[in-house]
């Protein structure tokens, strides 16, 4: 098992206590909708329904598990409430097994192209930069060379927060002075990753959603230039979300998939809020895999996503903790 394994002990608890405030406020609105009910009637779907569009779960994905644990309960023959935590759990299990692709397995990036390229996208103040320097410092501790290009040239600060994090991380940052073309910055720091054989490249963007038109242009054109050094880069295009921002999320993962073709997702800030019910709603939502998850500030948390490890620390119960 590698270094950074899904079983590791460590790694769940700390997951079981980043998910704590969700798990809590999921069980807590739970037994009150359950309270005094001795079956599973057309009240209690109501109030399921309910409990989950209020855990930000999201409207869409709440009916596809309320139909299907409806179907469940007449087909086999469920009849008490205190049966439906077991059954909303395997239907949660279900639907993020079928929306998504395989579970990323570790940090050792075994078979995957060198340098692999990761594109970061997503609105400013939803983690972006941590998230950045949580990836480098991962891939670090594995052996991995890491490269850093700072593509967001519209702030300062942006720059400046991410030389600090870099320096952190251990990462070699490729950098402009403000006002610069992103692009340019994209290209130099992949022509100087590929020159020193660096493992991986992270590219940072601007986060800015006012005008949607110049931002599919300028991340359209970070890729075409991305690609006159590495024809197939990028790899991968990881859209970073707030998970304590609940509807907001979703609404800039649809801003952010029409405007660029994202192919992962890592949710952050789910430690501080009782919303982690929208990772199963924009994995759901989207058909973009969940890849990774923050769950605490340190330069540690930040988790492979794991859909079956996720379901269960949801679900376990306080005399498991």
């Amino acid at each position: 098992m590698a270094l950074f394994g899904l079983f590791g002990k460590e790694k769940k608890e700390k997951l079981d206590e980043g998910l704590s405030k969700t798990r809590t406020g999921l069980f807590d609105k739970l037994n009150r909708t359950f309270f005094s009910k001795s079956k599973i009637d057309d009240e209690v779907l109501d109030n399921l329904e309910e409990v989950l569009i209020t855990s930000d779960v999201g409207v869409e994905t709440t009916l596809k598990i309320i139909e299907k644990i409806e179907k469940r309960v007449k087909t086999e023959k469920y009849r008490g409430t205190d049966e439906l935590n077991a059954l909303l759990r395997d239907e949660i299990a279900t639907l993020l097994k079928e929306n998504q692709t395989e579970d990323f397995k570790d940090w050792e990036l075994a078979g995957i192209p060198k340098p692999y390229v990761i594109m970061v996208v997503g609105v400013n103040g939803v983690g972006k930069t941590t998230t950045i320097a949580k990836l480098a410092h991962k891939f670090k501790q594995v052996g991995k060379t890491v490269y850093i290009g700072a593509a967001d040239t519209f702030r300062a600060a942006a720059i400046e927060q991410l030389e600090i994090w870099a320096k952190r991380a251990g990462a070699e940052l490729i950098k402009q002075k403000m006002g610069s073309d992103p692009a340019s910055v994209a290209y130099d720091c992949l022509a100087s990753a590929q020159k020193n054989n660096a493992d991986v490249v992270i590219i940072d963007t601007a986060g800015r959603l006012h005008n949607k038109v110049n931002l599919m242009n300028e991340l359209s054109k970070i890729r075409r230039v991305m690609q006159k050094v590495i024809p197939d880069a990028p790899h991968e295009v990881l859209l970073i979300l707030d998970g304590s921002t609940g509807q907001n999320a979703y609404e800039q993962a649809k801003q952010f998939t029409n405007s660029t073709e994202v192919n992962a997702i890592a949710i952050t800030k789910l430690d501080g809020t009782a919303k982690g019910g929208v990772v199963i709603g924009i994995s759901a939502q989207f058909k973009i895999p969940v890849k990774y998850i923050g769950i605490g500030e340190k330069l540690d948390d930040l988790q492979i996503f794991n859909k079956q490890e996720f379901v269960d620390s949801l679900f376990i119960k306080k005399e498991e903790l």
